[in-house]
């Protein structure tokens, strides 16, 4: 019979979260090894940013996660920051910028973190384990056994890396969580977060036409506004707006869109009107919004009609449709092309400075499988690092 391999620490998922937990735990002489089911480790790193990582972002703070528990992120968030982060990147010499509102990218390719977390291990003498298929987990009186295609792994503590169910392609599921429910753990019900959202078949009757039209907008939902662009798609709206508020949506929430902020519409309506009494609405909305979206307010709103032909309160009404458009969306796209998972471990089974499961000794938790999510921008990896690191000095 085989032997089995044996190590200090057992690290699932060889993501973010886990490669930077793995950095620091070997760092500190632990024997740690890392099971990545899929062939290569950081798919999710290799494709974000477009390919060149929003690895952080500048302004990270606790009031850019969500999470039944909004203090529980406090801890690690400061525990390694943003700077920290940023100053391994540099002593790694990989050169980056500042894109818009505090997100960092790589200047190059997001292989550059990838190689970064992996030197790292190295350097600490982390052992990798790509393409490894995992069969069951299970605790005994020394530690954890992983019984894998490679034969059986054990060790003192487990940490549990595996992310959430977003992005199936790249090999991501809901496996920690029923490792998590193995083992008596509450699970906040997880929802695809940071996702497009989708229209009934009667609105997109009424839109599809405006596929690929963007704008700049104010969105709202649920008493929480993001302001940065929209888009418009063959199945819905999508852009950093819509999915920034999609974490905040909920089935059968109506959503509030400014598509003009900073302007008053009416009143700028008005003006034409007094200026322009001859225009037809859609030009003059043109002058305000692209002519495609201006075009379908304007037969909302109007029709062919001519400024001068039309009252104040129908000015009024045109206006609502751009400064307050209320739209009720039918859904999601859903994990297929979520950034992320919202929900997951419930944070009040671990604790908020190790990352240990309070019921099981040696169990821990990290990254995207709690229910800790961060907003469009770097923020998500930075909890990741942070998490990462704040169990990777415990473990």
């Amino acid at each position: 019979m085989k032997q089995p391999l044996v190590y200090d620490v057992v690290v699932l998922g060889g993501g973010a979260a886990g490669l930077m937990c793995a950095s620091v735990a070997g760092s500190r002489g632990r024997r740690v090894v890392v099971i990545e089911q899929a062939k290569r480790p950081a798919e999710k790193i290799r494709i974000s940013g477009g390919g060149r990582c929003n690895f952080t972002n500048l302004h990270a703070t606790p009031a850019n996660f969500l999470s039944r528990n909004p203090h529980f992120c406090k801890s690690a968030l400061s525990g390694y920051t943003q700077h920290d982060f940023i100053a391994l990147v540099e002593k790694h010499r990989i050169a980056y910028h500042e894109k818009t509102r505090g997100q960092l990218f790589c200047d190059d390719s997001s292989q550059q973190i990838i190689d970064m977390l992996l030197d790292e291990c190295r350097a600490a003498g982390v052992t990798l384990y790509p393409g490894t298929k995992i069969s069951s987990v299970a605790k005994g009186e020394s530690g954890f056994t992983v019984v894998t295609d490679r034969g059986e792994i054990r060790g003192q503590s487990l940490v549990i890396a595996t992310g959430g169910p977003s992005i199936p392609k790249m090999g991501s599921s809901g496996f920690g969580y029923k490792i998590a429910e193995q083992f008596g753990l509450k699970i906040v019900p997880p929802r695809a977060g940071l996702v497009p959202l989708t229209f009934d078949e009667a609105l997109l009757a009424r839109s599809k036409d405006l596929a690929g039209v963007a704008v700049d907008a104010i969105v709202s939902c649920d008493g929480v506004q993001f302001d940065e662009a929209m888009l418009f798609t063959h199945r819905g709206l999508s852009g950093p707006a819509i999915l920034q508020i999609s974490s905040y949506w909920r089935d059968g929430d109506h959503i509030q869109i400014d598509m003009a902020p900073g302007v008053d519409v009416f009143a700028a309506l008005k003006e034409l009107r007094r200026d322009h009494p001859r225009q037809e609405l859609a030009t003059g909305l043109a002058r305000l919004l692209p002519s495609r979206l201006a075009q379908r307010i304007a037969e909302a709103g109007g029709g062919m009609s001519r400024m001068a032909d039309m009252s104040d309160h129908q000015l009024q009404a045109v206006a609502v449709l751009v400064n307050k458009w209320q739209v009720t969306p039918r859904g999601t796209e859903g994990y297929r092309t979520a950034e992320v998972t919202l929900g997951g471990v419930d944070t009040a089974e671990l604790s908020s400075k190790t990352f240990e499961s309070r019921s099981v000794p040696g169990l821990f938790f990290i990254g995207e499988v709690i229910d800790v999510t961060g907003h469009l921008g770097g923020f998500n990896f930075q909890w990741a690092w942070s998490s990462g690191f704040a169990a990777g000095q415990i473990v």
